[in-house]
């Protein structure tokens, strides 16, 4: 694999950022993804796919984004794929949580 996510332990790339006393969580939504990403890869998906799926995330995108956008990634590609749910719900939801918001 030569990919984005394969980066670990190249030379050059810097150390690695530790944050003191970092949380498990960072905001409410990063537990949500965790919790929804849980109860579903354990029923629907073995950890392999998971991964992939996680890895199928564009490179720039893959590299711009958190720990756990990339679940979030990962369970709704996963969720499409194997027809759980359609983009056009998750979309609404993503409408009606941010409307609900304002």
């Amino acid at each position: 694999m030569n990919g984005p996510h394969d980066l670990g332990g190249m030379h050059g790339l810097g150390p690695i950022p530790i944050e003191e006393n970092e949380p498990v969580f960072h905001s409410e939504w990063e537990a949500k993804v965790f919790a929804m990403s849980f109860a579903t890869f354990i029923n629907y998906f073995p950890v392999d796919e998971t991964r992939h799926a996680s890895e199928q995330m564009p490179p720039g995108d893959y590299l711009s984004s958190s720990y756990y956008e990339r679940w979030l990634y990962a369970l709704e590609l996963l969720l499409t794929k194997h027809n759980l749910i359609t983009p056009a719900e998750i979309e609404a939801r993503i409408t009606e949580l941010s409307q609900s918001e304002s």
